[in-house]
């Protein structure tokens, strides 16, 4: 028998839509990811990145703030036993979208099948691949500024960005509200990002271009963090460190869709087409995008959560057409 409504995903955007569609009385299913080695390494791991982030401070309804697994723990909570949806702690690993039901393969073999499909499995932000970057990964190294830049342990500290696009320039012109330095670490002699963001980036009396230059080592240790970073200048081979109490690397996002196989249409990144800008509607009739996977631009939780209240409603008003109750 075909479940109504599938969600793949444990962000924001998959426990909100849970939230909606359990409410609606559409008995969702969630494939909150597995807990593999895989996955840890990828940063995919079930409840999201927000899981990975120790404070979070802009979402909605928590004036102290509330930390990142707290916050995805109460969703998945809310999810489950106010709303009834149930969970599969495993990946999607493939889906056949060519026939509905749609038919779906998870990482421990079994099969189900879905009238309707949410994809809410998010963007993993690309590093740098170091061990030293992935020892400090929320102990000072991040890959979102609004995320994260307006922490304390940030504020009025220098700070570093890799990465020489408009991601970079965007993180970059971001910080530069807290930090007291923020050094723009760029392999090349000048930026990718567009003519304006560069200007925008450049002309800031705090920013301080390292360029022609590549990260070796984040530098610190395990009480205070991140304490600086060293630099290699790739022409001269030359290294020197940069005094830093966070680094932000801005080098792009990879979105979560390699399961799709190119079954529902994508841009050149990656990121899923919504035919609709203002709904959730991809290119296949019956699924049904949210959340970072869908979002190149915000990137946010709480944008995520709004996606993923769309999602389900869209889903639910298109089961009703198709006569699915």
């Amino acid at each position: 028998m075909a479940e109504k409504l599938i969600i793949i995903g444990s962000g924001p955007a998959a426990w909100t839509c849970a939230i909606y569609a359990g409410r609606a009385q559409l008995n969702p299913l969630v494939y909150e990811g597995a807990i593999s080695e895989e996955n840890r390494l990828r940063g995919t791991l079930p409840l999201g990145q927000l899981n990975l982030t120790t404070e979070v401070e802009n979402f909605p309804g928590f004036p102290r703030g509330i930390s990142g697994p707290d916050l995805m723990l109460a969703m998945r909570q809310q999810a489950t036993e106010l709303a009834g949806a149930r969970v599969v702690t495993e990946d999607v690993v493939s889906v056949d979208l060519s026939a509905r039901p749609f038919a779906l393969t998870d990482s421990a073999g079994a099969t189900a099948r879905a009238h309707a499909l949410v994809i809410a499995t998010g963007a993993s932000a690309n590093y740098l691949g170091l061990e030293s970057e992935a020892r400090f990964k929320n102990n000072g190294v991040s890959a979102c500024a609004v995320c994260d830049g307006a922490l304390p342990r940030f504020r009025n500290k220098p700070l570093v960005v890799v990465g020489g696009g408009d991601s970079a320039a965007e993180e970059g012109t971001y910080l530069t509200k807290y930090a007291s330095v923020v050094y723009l670490v760029h392999r090349r002699d000048k930026l990718r990002a567009s003519a304006t963001m560069a200007q925008r980036l450049l002309s800031n009396p705090k920013v301080q271009p390292v360029w022609n230059s590549v990260v070796e080592e984040v530098l610190g240790n395990d009480t205070e963090g991140v304490t600086g970073v060293r630099v290699r200048d790739v022409h001269s081979g030359q290294r020197r460190d940069l005094p830093a109490a966070g680094m932000f690397v801005a080098i792009g996002h990879t979105p979560n869709t390699r399961f799709l196989e190119g079954q529902v249409q994508t841009d050149p990144r990656g990121y899923i087409v919504l035919r609709d800008p203002f709904r959730t509607t991809t290119s296949v009739e019956g699924v049904f995008a949210a959340g970072d996977v869908a979002d190149a631009t915000y990137r946010q939780a709480v944008t995520a959560a709004g996606m993923g209240c769309k999602a389900a409603l869209d889903a639910e008003r298109w089961l009703a057409e198709a006569g699915i109750h």
